[in-house]
């Protein structure tokens, strides 16, 4: 009998210890110190429903104001709509499924710089130099298409087909292809070559769900092509996932040593990144190469080698962005990356600069503040934090606060930019001369194996000139100015290669172009030579050099 009054009196029992439990919960979260601004603005929404004068759509002001919440914590915690969840994270997904072109838009019409191999494309016999003018009987060409919209058209579900009108050089009407859309890889490595017998040189653009795997294929190609030393381009590059940084950074160290250590508000994201000595690469020489857009992952992976004492680091001071985000989906699929942690290099320093919640202006202007006070110009003019004074595992001083301060500074090459250049640059002429006689001269161009060869079957350098002179005063309206010309005859003439060696050999051969005259990959090939970037590093090793700090 006592037993069946217990089990009677049980769920009612239940039903209390729930209750006192809602109680109590809402008794704690009264005194939650948030409590009260949470409750004000549960108040605000509510008697904007009740009370403002006209219908309100609370999902258009719930999206206007969880913005302008993130905007007031930091410059990198955002949120990204619906609509925008695709494009935010297509750059840093390793494929995707489409026809497998790279392509640039010049005069407003969709022109084919590069075909992948065993693409759709490729497969349907598409050319470098083809214009696509429809897409599956939408015209595209002249209409300002814009680029998300010709991404969504182009790409697609795998094995599906799309139908496209080309227009071919020396082809009378349009060049019908159908192709069936496949994966299409995307890579990170915007070009990887030898520079010399012993040296080679890899240009790493982000870090994506691929990057580690790209980049050892590469070393793996440069090595067996005779590499015994590397150069690192990781200028212009604004970061991405972190692990891929540590995973690059790992096979060049030996065991134990610190990559990257991370700091947040729980335990949880307390962490310390460690090598495990079974990298491939860790008795090679290297070079890193950095500048003022080299941010985030792309820091990580610089600390890495420059507390290490590991190689050297030059070129100008690094972005400055030690946050750390982490993504957070909401019911509609939007999401928001919230900074949760803070990064340190191996010897203690944060490099995050300086920012005030909710002046995001000033902190995205602060790259131009650089050029204001010369600091891209001199090594003089180099902020330094003297507070922030840390030390390299052979003692070497190096700064927090700020960005990563290269080992060796080499100025921002402005050599040959005159008004001139200027205008012609900004009105695109240079890419759309270089195209139109790649596009002219393909047959014979096509048969160069590399930029070197191709070079040797262009015409000379003041031929060249003064074709592009006629074009831009012919098609661009802009008067030839002999004495700007002239100053920067030079700069032209290499940028116009550049530009043609990218549409017929590839993003390889237009570095190949470029980093012939940077001065900041000849200051590397220099160092490597003379002993500069043997490992460990030390005072001794880098202070023989001008513009060390």
């Amino acid at each position: 009998m006592d037993n069946r009054k217990y089990m009677l009196w049980l769920p009612v029992v239940a039903a209390l210890f729930l209750i006192l439990g809602l109680w109590l919960g809402r008794a704690l979260d009264g005194r939650h110190p948030d409590s009260e601004a949470r409750q004000k603005l549960n108040e605000v929404f509510d008697i904007i429903e009740s009370r403002y004068v006209d219908p309100v759509d609370f999902d258009s002001l719930v999206e206007l104001t969880i913005p302008e919440l993130l905007h007031n914590l930091d410059p990198h915690s955002a949120y990204i709509p619906v609509d925008k969840r695709v494009a935010a994270s297509r750059d840093l997904e390793g494929s995707f499924y489409g026809i497998g072109i790279q392509f640039q838009m010049i005069n407003d019409t969709l022109y084919v710089l590069e075909v992948i191999n065993g693409g759709g494309a490729d497969e349907a016999g598409m050319q470098p130099g083809d214009r696509i003018i429809t897409v599956d009987g939408e015209n595209i060409a002249g209409v300002n298409a814009g680029e998300e919209h010709l991404f969504s058209i182009l790409r697609g579900e795998k094995d599906t087909h799309v139908k496209l009108g080309v227009k071919r050089h020396n082809t009378p009407g349009l060049v019908n292809l159908d192709i069936v859309r496949a994966e299409v890889p995307v890579s990170p490595i915007d070009a990887s070559y030898m520079l010399n017998d012993t040296v080679g040189y890899i240009r790493l653009g982000k870090f994506s769900e691929n990057t580690y795997g790209e980049f050892l294929t590469v070393l793996g190609q440069l090595r067996y092509d005779g590499a015994k030393n590397y150069v690192i381009d990781l200028r212009g590059n604004g970061g991405g996932y972190m692990n891929p940084a540590v995973l690059v950074a790992n096979e060049f160290l030996d065991r134990d040593k610190i990559i990257v250590m991370t700091k947040g508000r729980n335990l949880s994201d307390h962490s310390v990144v460690m090598s495990d000595g079974m990298g491939a690469f860790n008795n090679e020489r290297i070079v890193v190469l950095i500048d003022e857009f080299t941010a985030s992952s792309s820091e990580i992976l610089t600390g890495a080698i420059q507390d290490n004492d590991r190689g050297l680091v030059i070129g100008r001071r690094s972005f400055g962005k030690g946050l750390v985000q982490s993504p957070f989906e909401l019911p509609d699929s939007s999401e928001f990356r919230l900074t949760v942690q803070r990064y340190y290099t191996p010897s203690g320093r944060c490099i995050q600069k300086d920012y005030k919640a909710g002046h995001n202006g000033e902190y995205e202007t602060e790259i131009f503040d650089r050029y204001d006070r010369g600091e891209i110009f001199t090594a003089d003019s180099v902020k330094v934090d003297s507070t922030l004074i840390f030390k390299t595992t052979t003692g070497r001083p190096v700064y927090g606060g700020g960005g990563i301060i290269p080992d060796i500074f080499v100025p921002s090459d402005t050599t040959g930019v005159t008004s001139y250049y200027i205008k012609v640059a900004n009105a695109g002429l240079l890419r759309k001369f270089a195209y139109e006689y790649a596009d002219l001269n393909r047959e014979s161009l096509n048969e160069s194996r590399d930029a070197n060869e191709l070079l040797t079957k262009l015409p000379s350098d003041n031929v060249l000139l003064q074709s592009f002179v006629n074009y831009a005063n012919n098609k661009g309206g802009i008067a030839p100015r002999w004495y700007y010309i002239n100053i920067s005859a030079k700069l032209i003439v290499n940028q116009i290669k550049a530009l043609i060696a990218r549409d017929i050999v590839g993003m390889d051969g237009y570095f190949q172009v470029v980093n012939a005259t940077d001065p900041v990959v000849n200051e590397a090939l220099h160092q490597l030579e003379n002993g500069g970037a043997d490992f460990p590093l030390t005072d001794k090793t880098t202070d023989k050099d001008n513009g060390q700090r």
